[in-house]
């Protein structure tokens, strides 16, 4: 009535699965770690790189004049006489518009 069929692994089969199973770390680190440590890197060095004076856009949007900076935060001019104090972390990008 049933009929089951056994499925035998082909001669060698098993080198093939087990440079699969070695090639997902490998893949991973090129498509997911490797690209994440060099954002921030790039992250790094742009912050360490701000200085007065600097258009910059923070991770909100908000673009501005960098007017004071300080170990851990910079005061940003968005308009005349309106200052905002935001963290350094929070500078995304220098402006370029």
């Amino acid at each position: 009535m049933f009929q089951f069929i056994l499925l035998q692994a082909a001669p060698g089969g098993g080198n093939t699965s087990m440079i699969f199973l070695l090639l997902i770390p490998v893949v991973m680190y090129f498509f997911m770690i490797r690209p994440q440590q060099k954002q921030m890197k790039e992250r790094k060095d742009l912050n360490d790189s701000l200085k007065e004076g600097m258009e910059v856009v923070t991770s909100a949007g908000i673009i501005g004049r960098i007017t004071k900076i300080d170990d851990k935060t910079a005061r940003l001019m968005v308009d005349e006489k309106t200052f905002l104090r935001v963290t350094r972390q929070s500078i995304a990008a220098e402006y370029k518009g």
